[in-house]
């Protein structure tokens, strides 16, 4: 039998990595703290210690294990819940011309660069929120980017594998088959009907080891009808009945699996809100542009508790803002109001995810920087950019009562990579057990908030306690 030894006793002190931070973004308490001292395990990957240091202590600046970031704002490793690593911008190459006519290899190594970017950007951890036609590309790319010895540089990698759809509803479409579901058997998500094939799609992604579960709540189903009429095409439906959501989410959820929903008019299919008539309920709800606020959807968005499962909301104003012609659109403008409206209502279960992919991979930032365009406070932003991040994403084995008790014992060390693998460390807070997932900006969050989150005032990424980017410059 092979035991393993306690991460805490196999690490080799000797080797600590001692970052000196001239600001530390408190990703909890939402707060900057000055002259902070965080000390690293490269080898389990996580944070030893966090305490504070004095501007005339005596250092070893030449030290190599020793990181020199006095003159910067030291943060947790940014969150992005929404990406879509096997496209690249649509100004390039229109969406079905990507998913009919682009290879899975030409698409993987693709993505493997947009990995890179991504994690350069200082965004070290992502949701992949489908494949779009490329198969199961992600789970085969997430094996390329995890363990200690990773092939290729990429951040921690969340998978949802195809995502579901209903008949008729998602593309690529042809233009001479009209009752073909794709084009030369490619389809953007896999199709299924009824509370069987629900069933079975879901358990068989969960089986091919999805992390998470994408599911299209609503979409637009009368496109081909664009010829006639121009407003039909453009107006999402629901997808599926309510005995087949009953059906993809309590399956997955009896798999110990959440479930993502694209929605635009969501309302009611909230996690917390288990005793619902219409059924359980969507961890995270992607885009919903044009929600209804009423009082139910208020105070569950709104509620945070640590012992039981929330709905976490996921704007994507990005995608509304880059793709309505920069800010332009009706679209956006909707999207933007309802933003807006929600910061009113007080809602907080937020996560950022920009839907990135269609517009460039390492221009991620944009969501947290539309966000504080529209009114929501910086620091609050990039809470929801860090430590909400990890809460939206992470596995259900953070959640409930078991989860919130495993959190408890996270500054024993035992959350160590190398036991539990690299999508059960938490993340997302500078905190001793948490992972090494640093990183820093040269810019000043207070008073230029979207010049400190850009990619190009990100200079230096950490990911796992292993360095890839310092000075500005990436070490791969």
């Amino acid at each position: 039998m092979l035991l393993h030894a306690s991460p805490a006793a196999s690490d080799d002190t000797s080797q600590t990595v001692k970052i000196y931070a001239g600001k530390l973004f408190d990703s909890i308490n939402l707060q900057l703290l000055e002259n902070r001292v965080i000390s690293v395990s490269p080898d389990s990957g996580l944070v030893l210690d966090v305490s504070s240091f004095s501007r005339e202590d005596r250092i070893a600046w030449d030290d190599p294990q020793v990181v020199d970031l006095r003159h910067a704002t030291v943060l947790p490793g940014l969150v992005d819940v929404h990406v879509h690593f096997f496209l690249h911008t649509y100004s390039e190459t229109r969406w079905d011309d990507q998913v009919s006519k682009e290879s899975v290899v030409e698409r993987t190594i693709r993505a493997t660069i947009h990995s890179k970017r991504t994690l350069m950007a200082g965004y070290t951890a992502v949701r992949d929120l489908g494949t779009e036609g490329a198969g199961d590309a992600d789970i085969h790319l997430r094996k390329c980017m995890a363990g200690p010895n990773p092939i290729i540089p990429g951040p921690r990698y969340f998978t949802a594998n195809r995502a579901i759809v209903a008949t008729g509803f998602y593309g690529p479409k042809s233009t001479i088959h009209l009752n073909q579901e794709g084009i030369e058997g490619i389809t953007g998500a896999e199709v299924v009907d009824g509370e069987v094939e629900c069933m079975k799609a879901v358990r068989r992604q969960i089986g091919a080891g999805a992390d998470w579960i994408k599911v299209y709540a609503e979409y637009r189903p009368r496109t081909r009808i664009r010829d006639v009429s121009y407003i039909l095409p453009s107006i999402s439906i629901a997808t599926f009945n309510e005995k087949e959501l009953d059906a993809l989410i309590t399956t997955a959820n009896r798999l110990g699996v959440k479930v993502a929903a694209h929605s635009s008019h969501w309302r009611t299919r909230l996690a917390d809100k288990p005793n619902l008539p219409s059924g359980p309920g969507f961890h995270s709800i992607e885009h919903g542009g044009d929600i209804t606020f009423d009082d139910e959807t208020i105070a569950a968005l709104r509620e945070n508790s640590t012992d039981r499962l929330s709905t976490f909301w996921v704007p994507t104003l990005s995608i509304f803002y880059t793709e309505g012609n920069n800010g332009q659109s009706e679209v956006w403008k909707m999207a933007a109001r309802n933003f807006a409206k929600a910061l009113q209502y007080g809602i907080d279960n937020i996560a950022c995810g920009g839907d990135t992919g269609p517009f460039p991979h390492g221009d991620n930032s944009l969501e947290m920087k539309l966000m504080v365009r529209l009114g929501a406070e910086w620091r609050k932003v990039l809470g929801w950019c860090t430590y909400g991040g990890w809460k939206c994403i992470r596995s259900m084995r953070w959640e409930g009562k078991e989860g919130a008790a495993r959190l408890t014992r996270v500054g024993s060390l035992q959350e160590d990579q190398r036991l539990v693998g690299d999508n059960e460390v938490p993340f997302g807070v500078i905190r001793r057990g948490f992972a090494a997932d640093i990183i820093a900006t040269t810019g000043d969050l207070a008073t230029s908030f979207e010049r400190a989150v850009d990619k190009s005032s990100i200079t230096f990424v950490m990911k796992g306690g292993k360095i890839y980017k310092r000075d500005g410059k990436g070490l791969v």
